[in-house]
């Protein structure tokens, strides 16, 4: 289990349904985040994957991580793959490529 800012973001980020497979799904799902973005979002339920990018915990009132989607984007261009139409690598799967960048 991933742990977030508090316990009650870790909580609600790895909550796990057993009526539904997936957040979007869940009418108590309230949180998405993406490893691989470090975004945290709050889910509309609308039927679809849609979330609002948050800067802020809605508990603790702390500031989340900096999105790394562009990063994300750049560094694969970086490589020469194009997300649309190469297979992504797994480390950019999850949170795993960030680790090389922090040590830069």
């Amino acid at each position: 289990m991933t742990s977030h800012c508090c316990e009650a973001m870790t909580s609600r980020v790895n909550a796990r349904c057993d009526q539904h497979n997936d957040a979007f799904a869940c009418p108590d799902a309230l949180i998405d985040h993406s490893a691989k973005f470090q975004e945290y979002g709050l889910i509309i339920h609308d039927g679809g994957t849609s979330s609002i990018t948050i800067d802020f915990c809605p508990w603790c009132g702390r500031r989340l991580p900096e999105s790394q989607r562009d990063r994300w984007f750049d560094e694969l261009e970086r490589r020469g793959i194009d997300p649309r139409e190469d297979e992504v690598p797994a480390e950019f799967q999850d949170g795993s490529w960030l680790a090389p960048l922090r040590r830069e």
